[in-house]
């Protein structure tokens, strides 16, 4: 029994040439997916016009109405019919199709959009009069007369009427909305000297109101970008300006410590137009590769800006995909430029990991503040010094404690008061002031809970996680140690066998070479187990058993799609963290300077392998303001 095949007709089938409505809808099926596809190709026609303001509105979600008006060059009453049809175009003359500076240049955007609903187009020049065209379902009704200003109002209804199939595959309203406003925010990106807005008619919100910004590219960018992104993005963000081989990188990458749950705030520009391109995120990912963990994605607006013959912009229906002559070079000036900014930035870390901090500590109002003094009330400085020194707690002697009559030691001092007999303190050890406070880190007063160190500056104060700082010194010893010599190894006296499964004995003994570069020396001891012979000196004294399954662990994460470099990267982030101060540790007043300073001046120790904040700054004012001093 043979199944019917429904794809070819019984009968031999004849090649018929569509007429042009057919074909303009089929176009519409590649150029038109949704409304924001209708916004992006009328916005940046508006772009290419040359428009300072723009304004877009829309109704149903864009499925109702949209409305693009521009203050561009325009058009005159004989370019409007041509404007209409297919392949024609005012901003290539076909002769080169590698050298384009504009965004559209095919001609079919109108036509299309024609081809599937209600267009109209008024447009006037500076110099000419008004006129206007319609196009319905792709029949064109003639040009007439209109009043407007110079530029052009482009306005489709009913998009898909035409093609009522195309309808049932439309998200809904609100969806079809935030499309459209992603869509203008890109552009308004690539654009700040232009002024754009989004009104949505049929609740009259304005949804998006920028205006034009002024001043140098960089400080326009900034300020728009802090519009679309937030303030927040900027103030926590590196500036990006290099170049290599005609190759130009612009933009903000942000601090590691302010990084995003998805990559949806991550914006990339090829010559101005804004691209979703796999290649680019992959090397954006890989800048960051060592001080973001898998599950946390990096905030960047990159702006790639080069000789047009060097990347191709006709690969794909909307232009939403590029493909450069050599992708090898654009990849590597992009890692190599975000992880130089990221070097520089030192010990930086993201303001809003202290801002966080604050609204922990804030407390929830409950009623009407009352204040118990203001300020003109306050004690003078000496009369604070004077009840500070009688509230410090006692000096501990070596005198026996004091019992009270019902037995009950009496307490020494009045901190000790605040602690029922018998329940565990806190362990929190104070240092003598000493180190110097002017360095931005500061100088470490005092150890809390045997993991935080507290250190004073010249403007409030820094808590430091001092296992996760470590760990990114380390991590940074030992990279500067493979990129000489190798990592340095410590033979053990006697070697260390740890059991495991033939399987896993297999996977890491196929490493062993690289694990070997890192410091990490294992031979093969029976089928199912490796002796452990080296390991790295920076570690000291580390559990080899526990390194070992650790890094199996990292080993089968990583997988075979990951490179070799990633592979050794991971590895050396958990070798690393074995090799830190450990939680619990106490640390002398030295110790903790020291670890203070080698962070001043050590590339990324503002966050620690995973990507998390290894210190929190406060500052004074910012404190005050928690007990109402200002």
């Amino acid at each position: 029994m043979h199944a019917t095949r429904p794809k070819i007709s019984q009968t031999r089938a004849l090649i018929r040439q569509l007429d042009e409505s057919a074909a303009n809808r089929i176009a519409a099926g590649e150029v038109v997916e949704r409304p924001a596809s209708a916004v992006k190709e009328l916005v940046e026609n508006a772009i290419d016009a040359g428009a300072t303001r723009i304004r877009v509105d829309y109704a149903g979600g864009g499925k109702t109405l949209i409305r693009v008006t521009d203050d561009g060059c325009g058009m005159s009453a004989e370019d409007l019919p041509l404007a209409m049809s297919r392949h024609a175009t005012s901003k290539i003359d076909g002769s080169d199709l590698l050298n384009i500076h504009t965004f559209g240049f095919r001609g079919e955007a109108l036509p299309s959009l024609g081809a599937v609903g209600r267009l109209s187009i008024s447009s006037r020049t500076e110099s000419g009069d008004g006129a206007q065209i319609a196009v319905t379902a792709g029949r064109m009704e003639g040009v007439r007369p209109a009043g407007l200003n110079a530029g052009t109002v482009v306005e489709l209804r009913d998009l898909f009427f035409a093609t009522p199939a195309r309808l049932k595959f439309m998200r809904t309203d609100r969806a079809e909305a935030l499309a459209i406003a992603d869509v203008l925010r890109r552009l308004a990106m690539a654009e700040p000297f232009v002024g754009f807005s989004l009104t949505d008619l049929d609740t009259g919100r304005a949804v998006l109101s920028l205006d034009s910004e002024q001043g140098e590219l960089f400080d326009a960018l900034e300020a728009r970008l802090a519009q679309i992104m937030g303030r927040e993005f900027t103030d926590n963000s590196l500036r990006l300006d290099t170049e290599r081989e005609g190759v130009q990188l612009t933009g903000y990458a942000a601090l590691p410590t302010y990084s995003r749950g998805s990559s949806v705030a991550q914006y990339l520009f090829v010559n101005g137009r804004p691209v979703r391109d796999k290649m680019l995120h992959g090397a954006l990912r890989a800048a960051y590769s060592g001080v973001l963990p898998r599950d946390r994605h990096a905030a960047a607006a990159l702006f790639l800006d080069c000789d047009p013959e060097l990347v191709d912009v006709n690969v794909h229906p909307a232009k939403a995909e590029v493909r450069f002559r050599d992708p090898g070079i654009v990849r590597g000036l992009l890692v190599s430029g975000i992880r130089h900014a990221l070097a520089e930035a030192g010990h930086r870390a993201s303001g809003t990991v202290a801002a966080a901090t604050l609204g922990a500590m804030r407390p929830e109002p409950s009623g009407p503040r009352i204040w118990q003094m203001d300020y003109a009330s306050r004690p003078s400085f000496s009369s604070v010094q004077t009840a500070y020194a009688a509230q410090a707690p006692q000096t501990p002697t070596a005198e026996p404690p004091r019992h009270d009559a019902d037995g009950v030691i009496e307490p020494q001092g009045f901190a000790d008061a605040q602690t029922p007999f018998g329940a565990p303190a806190p362990y929190a050890r104070i240092e003598p002031e000493s180190g110097p406070t002017e360095a931005p880190l500061g100088a470490a007063r005092a150890q809390v809970h045997e993991n935080y160190i507290i250190a004073q500056t010249a403007d409030g104060i820094v808590i430091v996680d001092q296992h996760a700082a470590h760990e990114r010194l380390v991590y940074e010893r030992l990279k500067r140690q493979i990129a000489q010599s190798g990592v340095k190894s410590q033979a053990l006296l006697i070697p260390e066998i740890v059991p495991l499964s033939a399987a896993d004995a297999q996977r890491l003994l196929d490493h062993a070479g690289a694990l070997a570069d890192l410091g990490l020396m294992i031979e093969a001891f029976g089928g199912d187990a490796v002796a452990v012979r080296e390991t790295p000196a920076e570690l000291g004294t580390v559990d080899a058993r526990k390194l070992v399954l650790d890094i199996l662990d990292e080993l089968a994460d990583q997988g075979d799609s990951g490179t070799l470099a990633s592979r050794i990267d991971a590895v050396l982030s958990r070798i690393a963290c074995h090799g830190s101060i450990r939680s619990g540790r106490q640390m002398r007043g030295e110790e903790m300077n020291a670890l203070l300073r080698e962070m001043e001046v050590t590339p990324l120790s503002g966050q620690c392998n995973h990507g998390r904040p290894t210190y929190v700054e406060l500052k004074l004012s910012d404190i005050e303001k928690l007990f109402g001093r200002r």
